[in-house]
């Protein structure tokens, strides 16, 4: 395993669907015709950019044993359904302690303009 710490993945353009914000809405119980929910976040930046992670063969990341240990957001602003955002996910840091290894992925996601919308970080802990 090779440690992967400031590696930068290529930047996801998501666009974000009103009917999808609209069902993740009623999943958890908010006004599905409302504004996009905070967490919605875990859609379109943890989620665009934690796949190239997982999908990278130098970050050898064992799916199976992995636990998604801590998770954070920090809003500039909620994007509004609709709109186009994009994210772009570096590994922040990768290390490994009393036989288990930590991988903290931080995602900037920024709209059309590049203005900044959110910032996500997150732990996963890969048990050995």
């Amino acid at each position: 395993m090779a440690a992967v710490a400031g590696r930068i993945y290529p930047a996801v353009r998501i666009e974000i669907d009103p009917e999808r914000v609209a069902d993740f809405a009623r999943a958890i119980g908010a006004d599905p015709s409302g504004e996009v929910p905070p967490t919605f976040a875990a859609v379109y930046a943890l989620g665009a950019t934690a796949p190239q992670l997982f999908g990278d063969q130098d970050a050898a990341i064992d799916y199976a044993r992995l636990l998604h240990a801590e998770q954070e957001f920090e809003w500039q602003r909620h994007p509004r359904a609709g709109e186009t955002v994009t994210s772009v996910g570096r590994v922040a840091s990768d290390t490994s302690r009393r036989g288990m290894r930590f991988v903290t992925l931080e995602t900037e996601t920024t709209d059309a303009a590049g203005a900044p919308v959110c910032r996500s970080r997150t732990l996963f802990v890969i048990r050995s």
